[in-house]
């Protein structure tokens, strides 16, 4: 069935072996990582980087599934898929379906979409009365830990501290975090260190941690943000991204017409620094994995 992308694009619905390849001409991490893309602070940069470090990623030739975790489905809108409701991970989640049947390909190559509506909200509260409350999304997602079609699936997380975002990050294998560039935000820093620390101790994920942190919506024109990047460096050192990604009109505008920074402006400064954080990153997951190999 097809289905519409917005107000040009057609893309049909993957069938099971539709799903991505495994390609053996681009590098690939020895397993596949879930990074859950997270931050209880809303308006720091969080689905706008989900969303365009995939785009960079996929366009790295990496094997990427967005998973659209916010019931606001902001994820979902910025690539221009806002028409596919009913098919969030709401039914999944609560076992009435499998995952599989809720990726949907975007109009990128490599680039894969769980996407999310206002269902989710009232799957935190079918959640919450569940003994299994904290892995429900773990379950959910292991069929495709043991499959290994995707090389990166990135959870991006609702501005909350509710049942799904606790659900990310028992599931994630690491954290990114964005932060933006203003007064408090090492003071959502600490929130979300709390946050980790619980689901360590709940059991839920022992290993879980914050893999790194991104700065956003950095404004070169004034002192504060960078006082802002030195300050969080100081306090978390090596976990802080180099790239540092800049508040732009262009960033700004490009959910609006459903589509990355990358395709909206690709030579622009927003879409420069996202295609240098994805290096950034690869860089980064190549080199834990030749420490745990």
């Amino acid at each position: 069935m097809p289905v519409r992308l917005g107000p040009r694009v057609l893309v049909s619905v993957p069938r099971r072996n539709e799903l991505p390849a495994k390609a053996r001409s681009v590098h690939r991490p020895a397993h596949m990582k879930i990074v859950a893309v997270a931050n209880q602070k809303g308006g720091v940069g969080k689905t706008t980087t989900a969303v365009n470090l995939g785009c960079a990623l996929a366009e790295r030739g990496q094997r990427i599934l967005i998973v659209d975790l916010d019931p606001q489905g902001n994820a979902t809108s910025s690539l221009g898929m806002q028409e596919l409701e009913g098919e969030s991970l709401y039914e999944p989640l609560l076992g009435g379906a499998s995952i599989i049947e809720r990726i949907f390909p975007t109009r990128l190559e490599r680039l894969f979409l769980v996407p999310a509506d206002l269902d989710l909200a009232g799957a935190e509260v079918e959640i919450a009365r569940m003994n299994d409350h904290l892995t429900r999304l773990k379950q959910t997602l292991s069929i495709l830990r043991s499959d290994q079609t995707f090389d990166f699936i990135l959870l991006d997380c609702p501005p909350s501290l509710g049942i799904l975002m606790t659900n990310a990050l028992a599931a994630a294998d690491e954290i990114l975090t964005p932060i933006q560039c203003e007064y408090f935000a090492l003071e959502g820093l600490v929130k979300i260190v709390r946050v980790v620390e619980q689901v360590r101790d709940s059991g839920a994920n022992e290993q879980v941690e914050i893999g790194g942190i991104v700065m956003t919506m950095f404004d070169g024109r004034t002192k504060l943000s960078a006082q802002v990047v030195a300050e969080v460096r100081a306090h978390f050192g090596e976990r802080v991204y180099a790239t540092v990604i800049p508040r732009t009109v262009r960033l700004s505008e490009a959910p609006s017409f459903g589509k990355s920074v990358l395709e909206y402006d690709p030579k622009g400064t927003a879409a420069r620094a996202y295609r240098a954080l994805a290096e950034e990153f690869l860089k980064r997951h190549d080199s834990l994995a030749t420490v745990r190999g």
